[in-house]
């Protein structure tokens, strides 16, 4: 019995040791702190809004396609009905929804790089604005964090001022993808969708333009600071013709977000990217960044490099129905000088050097 007795106090002895020991290896395991916790979720609304930007307005077009031949096609016909009539929208305002541009999301959105808007001059609700930004960079990260969400305070930093985001018109042929982007206050680049909201929307309305455009973004890299400018003034003319005031805005930081091959102009890959972009309006890049495990990997994820949008001072417009040449190319060359001073005034203070230049192109 003894032996017995002992045997078994033996082995409780060691299962109480086994425990203990397994208790304090499970103590020096590194847990994930807040600072990886919130790193994770900035890193996760990244990761959302690049595949809702790429992928998702294919997803749903090939997913209606689908349901179409199944026992689920009155889901595709009734939204092919409803998009009939309601296909003009886009042209005439949009609908724009303080909730979606104010998700809390947008707010890990903006820390991730992070964003940060700077006012320098006030913008008055009693005009209109086109506000032309640069660099367009790969994906206009800048200019979708300041002009679509509510995370940098725009509208705290300028009462009375409706921020809207010009794109692509062809983003809002594809089905659901065009609700989302309406929803944030986007609209399609082009002189029916801006006009009707520098005319017809009342006043207090700032439309943002990536006035480089596609061809912008086949010359941005980090250290390189190429605008296509020089031969862009429908925008000007624009602004003429409604009366609204031009505002240079720059994104110092936002060429610096992905690495990209430029090819040089005459060869082959140039010739094609050219002739994408004509046919289709944007220009297939070649680019990568992070990859969703390490900064140090790569993957599509932009780098988590800071960008700063400085609102300029606005060029005052006339309302001239019927510019000539002549006018147009003079507050074009105003608003070139306008935002070559706002470049100049703070390359220094957001990460450029004194020999920096723009290259207008």
């Amino acid at each position: 019995m003894k032996t017995i007795i002992a045997a078994y106090s033996q082995n409780q002895s060691g299962s109480f040791a086994s425990t203990q020991a397994a208790l304090r290896t499970l103590l020096d395991v590194r847990w994930p702190s807040r600072k990886d916790f919130k790193a994770c979720i900035q890193l996760l609304s990244v990761l959302q809004w690049v595949f809702s930007f790429l992928l998702m307005g294919i997803v749903f077009l090939l997913l209606l396609i689908y349901l179409f031949f199944t026992n689920f096609w009155p889901i595709p016909a009734l939204y092919l009905t409803w998009l009939i009539f309601d296909w003009d929208t886009p042209e005439k305002g949009g609908r724009s929804s303080a909730w979606v541009r104010e998700w809390f999301i947008w707010n890990h959105f903006r820390d991730y790089f992070p964003v940060q808007l700077v006012k320098t001059h006030n913008l008055l609700p009693s005009h209109n604005y086109i506000v032309g930004i640069h660099p367009h960079g790969i994906l206009c990260v800048g200019a979708f964090c300041n002009f679509v969400t509510r995370s940098t305070g725009f509208c705290e930093k300028f009462p009375g001022i409706k921020p809207f985001l010009a794109t692509l018109a062809g983003n809002f042929r594809l089905p659901v993808f065009r609700e989302y982007l309406m929803s944030g206050g986007l609209c399609p680049v082009t002189r029916e969708a801006i006009g009707h909201l520098i005319s017809m929307n009342g006043t207090g309305n700032a439309v943002a333009i990536a006035v480089g455009g596609a061809a912008e973004s086949l010359t941005c890299k980090p250290g390189l600071i190429t605008l296509i400018l020089k031969n862009r003034k429908g925008f000007v003319r624009m602004a003429l013709q409604h009366g609204a005031h031009l505002v240079p805005a720059f994104s110092f930081g936002e060429n610096d977000l992905f690495q990209q091959l430029v090819f040089e102009e005459g060869t082959c890959m140039k010739s094609f990217q050219n002739r994408f972009q004509k046919l289709l309006g944007f220009a297939p890049c070649f680019f990568y960044g992070r990859g969703f495990t390490s900064v140090h990997s790569r993957g599509f994820l932009p780098f988590p490099r800071p960008i700063t949008t400085v609102i300029g001072e606005p060029v005052t417009v006339p309302k001239i129905e019927r510019p000539s040449c002549g006018i147009v190319d003079t507050y074009h060359a105003m608003y070139v000088k306008a935002l070559l001073k706002l470049f100049n005034d703070h390359k220094i203070k957001y990460g450029l050097s004194e020999t920096d230049e723009l290259q207008i192109l």
